[in-house]
């Protein structure tokens, strides 16, 4: 019997665990129905929004011109694609979700931590997407209502709004997500596409938008602003490079999401990416400064139906990227704490009224906050747990996981009262030294590499604290 196939005889063995909920078990296998499209088709409907814009148009804003800035973006991608495709393997083979994968490194319990660590980082995530939403929506009905500007709060319902929207989502489940990206995905390009012929209608052409000249006088002055850049573009997906067992675990076969994931997110990232570089330097041409927030850019747009259609395709996509990246890990993170109490559809509400309270228009202050701060800053958490998770999955175990283990206490992911405290010390290790460079300024570098910083150092520290590897026994056949 093979791995796919034990899927449904593993669930109906650990049911009465106090680690077993239906929504961490093991998917089985007439479950998996995902195809190579609809993970292209994720990554095209996670890519295609206002942050991925944002992100790209915040280097324009900050002195690299646009083959600069869209190299970075590029490189980031393929970069972060390695860890995104090694963590998905044990989603794919085992039909496992992230927090339950952590427990063979971090132990039963102590998944917990890097769990809940990745859910507040997504709880901000969900919180800025949010807030970028209602602003679309009010955009949108000053277009139509230009009465509207002076309701004072405005703004405040149109927020509020959007969160119900997505509260919707959120109970309806993991299968309207599938439906979401299967619609919008090839819209949402098209739309974009349109978005950057108007720009340069408008601009005069290609020329004029992209002949703004770096700021940068020197390679020197360049790399101090490449590097912090490069890290947050990691960054902007370290997250779901996490998570992503959620979503392999519903793979049809490895191959398929592997093949889908790298079709979909490089290309897409990078597409969109020129977009928001391109629009951004044709404002400068257009209205004479530069606009980094497409929402604004949109609603300058002078046809209010114009505006009107911009901002739909702008909240369809703010919608399945806000569910698909931001929704899915928290709510099965929050589940992983009490998986008899909580479920995916509670953990999903846990995760939005959290994404409120963490204040995301102050995120969204300045560019530098958005990438410098907040990108940045979150990675220096995420890359030590991918680098015990990568160490521990494919160096230590060989991709070997005693899968009902994982759903039960007193197994050999028990280690030390459910705690695996070398995976813990890895992480502290990681981040403790990613993060001393905002304490010792001669080491600001280790934290403008903080993803990378982290990573490196987790997973050796991890792999040396290992006495050795581990001696799991394969599932019977």
């Amino acid at each position: 019997m093979s791995h796919l196939d034990t899927a449904a005889l593993h669930a109906s063995t650990i049911e009465s665990s106090s680690l077993y909920n239906k929504d961490l078990a093991p998917v089985a296998s007439e479950r998996r129905r995902w195809r190579t499209y609809n993970y292209a088709a994720l990554w095209i409907s996670m890519s295609v929004n206002i942050p991925t814009y944002m992100l790209a148009s915040g280097m324009i804003a900050g002195g690299m011109n646009w083959s600069q800035a869209l190299f970075t973006v590029f490189l980031g991608n393929v970069l972060v694609l390695i860890p995104m495709l090694l963590n998905a393997h044990a989603g794919a083979q085992y039909g496992i979700p992230f927090p339950v994968f952590a427990r063979a490194s971090f132990g039963v319990l102590g998944a917990n931590i890097p769990a809940i660590l990745r859910a507040l980082v997504a709880c901000g995530w969900f919180g800025i997407q949010t807030w970028i939403g209602g602003e679309a929506i009010n955009a949108m009905i000053v277009a139509l209502a230009p009465g509207w500007a002076k309701f004072h709060s405005g703004a405040a319902v149109c927020f509020v709004l959007f969160w119900l929207l997505n509260v919707f989502v959120i109970l309806r489940g993991i299968e309207t997500i599938r439906f979401l990206q299967g619609i919008s995905a090839p819209f949402l390009l098209l739309i974009g596409l349109l978005l950057l012929l108007w720009a340069r209608g408008k601009a005069g052409g290609f020329g004029p938008m992209l002949s703004t000249p770096s700021k940068f006088q020197s390679f020197g002055e360049f790399f101090r602003f490449f590097i912090p850049s490069l890290t947050g573009v990691v960054g902007f997906w370290a997250t779901v490079s996490l998570n992503i067992p959620d979503f392999t675990r519903y793979a049809r076969s490895q191959r398929d999401q592997m093949v889908g994931q790298a079709l979909g997110l490089p290309a897409t990232m990078t597409f969109y990416s020129f977009i928001g570089i391109a629009v951004t330097s044709a404002t400068m041409i257009i209205f004479g400064q530069a606009i980094w927030d497409p929402v604004k850019v949109l609603a300058r747009l002078g046809n209010p139906w114009a505006v009107v259609v911009a901002m739909i395709a702008l909240l369809m996509a703010t919608l399945n990227v806000n569910v698909a990246a931001n929704v899915v890990s928290p709510a099965n993170d929050f589940s992983n704490l009490s998986p008899r109490r909580i479920s995916f559809r509670v953990g999903g509400l846990l995760t939005a009224v959290v994404g409120l309270l963490m204040q995301p228009w102050k995120l969204l202050a300045s560019y530098g906050s958005y990438i410098f701060t907040w990108l940045v800053g979150y990675s220096g958490f995420l890359g030590p747990i991918a680098g015990v998770l990568i160490c521990d999955y494919f160096v230590v175990r060989k991709t070997v996981l005693a899968a009902e283990d994982l759903y039960r206490r007193g197994g050999q992911y028990e280690y030390l009262r459910g705690f695996h405290w070398t995976g813990v010390v890895a992480l502290a290790a990681g981040a403790g030294v990613a993060f001393v460079g905002l304490i010792v300024s001669p080491l600001r570098v280790l934290y403008d590499y903080a993803w990378f910083v982290g990573f490196f150092v987790s997973f050796g520290v991890y792999f040396a604290l290992m006495p050795k590897p581990a001696a799991v026994p394969q599932a019977a056949d």
